[in-house]
């Protein structure tokens, strides 16, 4: 072989180890990576089924029903909203202790064929001050909150809201 020839098998295998890596690593990120949806987005396409992914709002009031399974766990449902949607979460274990109707709430899990979110895990925010950045954004482009003039509304109050009218000046982008 000469040294041309040789010189461009090595550029060929290491073309091909580097395209090989790069396929691994996105196939791994690929099935670890969790998107964060909101219940307005769900409402608009739903995610493939069997596809994990991250659900937040705020929870309804008067929507959280605790049960006992068969098992002995307890069973909690309850409603996610984003004010003009709202998905029901079904999860099987015990709930953070911050975890309350009307604050705000992202869960990890899957939908159901039936529509029902069913969480693997559920984060409450931690105190009354926090949102989660997603939920805040995702409240901000339904039109139920402008910062610029307080705190959010009350989950209680959103099925009967219409949409604010955000003031001319800043669009926060």
């Amino acid at each position: 072989m000469t040294k041309k020839r040789r010189r461009l098998w090595l550029l060929l295998l290491c073309g091909l180890g580097l395209g090989s890596a790069t396929a691994l690593t996105l196939t791994a990120f690929q099935d670890n990576l969790v998107f964060f949806r909101s219940p307005s987005d769900i409402a608009r396409e739903a995610p493939p089924p069997g596809r994990a992914f991250r659900l937040g709002g705020l929870v309804e009031t008067g929507s959280v029903v605790r049960e006992t399974g068969p098992d002995g766990k307890p069973d909690v449902r309850f409603k996610v909203t984003d004010g003009p949607n709202a998905v029901t979460v079904a999860y099987g274990g015990v709930l953070p202790d911050l975890f309350r109707e009307g604050q705000g709430v992202v869960t990890l899990g899957k939908l159901g064929p039936d529509g029902v979110f069913r969480a693997s895990e559920v984060l409450a925010r931690h105190d009354e001050t926090y949102m989660p950045p997603e939920v805040a954004d995702a409240l901000k482009k339904s039109g139920h909150w402008n910062p610029e003039q307080g705190a959010p509304p009350p989950a209680a109050t959103w099925n009967t809201l219409e949409p604010s009218k955000a003031p001319a000046g800043r669009s926060g982008s």
